[in-house]
């Protein structure tokens, strides 16, 4: 695999992760004198142009985690955030397990269901949607599970920011993924998840 197309895990000066970049910026961030540091593995070493005065070619390394100087938001705002919803991580969080049958899908073969439906005054949010089969969903129509005699696998949770940022991702490194777990909530479902996806 390239290793350009690798994403780099951006994290602000604490440590909180914030978001996935690409090796372009990454590099900008380095040029800009806005990494406060870096760890986790050389992904990749870009080099630039030569100096006229000094003979030498520029090169920056870029780590799979970089630190940028600033800090995320308050504690406050951390406990009011409220991450975009979205079917591709509202798919990955549910473990592309379909949360009535149990079975594993490909992303095209499920469908956002409103546990408490829309026509019932259920809300567009993460605490009220699962992911679900095709059937399921056609099978449960405008009904609670309740109504259609249908048992829920999982309660549905609204993700922090970084497991949020974990569901954004398209190719995890071993060593982003332990740097991200250790951000989760003891009590993230992510966890169980994570370990269902590796068996």
């Amino acid at each position: 695999m390239n290793s350009l197309i690798q994403q780099v895990l951006r994290t602000d000066a604490a440590g909180m992760p914030l978001e996935w970049i690409n090796y372009q910026d990454a590099v900008r961030l380095y040029h800009s004198e806005q990494v406060a540091y870096s760890f986790g593995s050389l992904l990749y070493t870009v080099r630039g142009g030569i100096n006229a005065r000094s003979g030498r070619q520029s090169r920056v390394d870029v780590n799979s985690i970089i630190a940028t100087y600033g800090s995320y938001t308050s504690l406050k705002a951390k406990k009011r955030y409220s991450p975009p919803l979205n079917n591709k991580a509202l798919f990955k969080r549910d473990a592309h397990l379909c949360m009535y049958c149990g079975t594993r899908f490909l992303a095209r073969d499920l469908s956002r269901d409103h546990v408490t439906p829309l026509s019932q005054s259920g809300a567009d949010s993460w605490n009220n949607v699962v992911a679900a089969c095709k059937r399921c969903n056609n099978h449960k129509a405008g009904r609670t599970p309740e109504q259609a005699g249908m048992a829920l696998l999982a309660v549905p949770f609204k993700p922090t920011h970084a497991e949020y940022v974990y569901l954004q991702s398209k190719r995890v490194l071993a060593d982003q993924m332990a740097f991200l777990l250790s951000h989760f909530p003891r009590s993230s479902p992510l966890h169980d998840r994570l370990n269902l996806q590796r068996d």
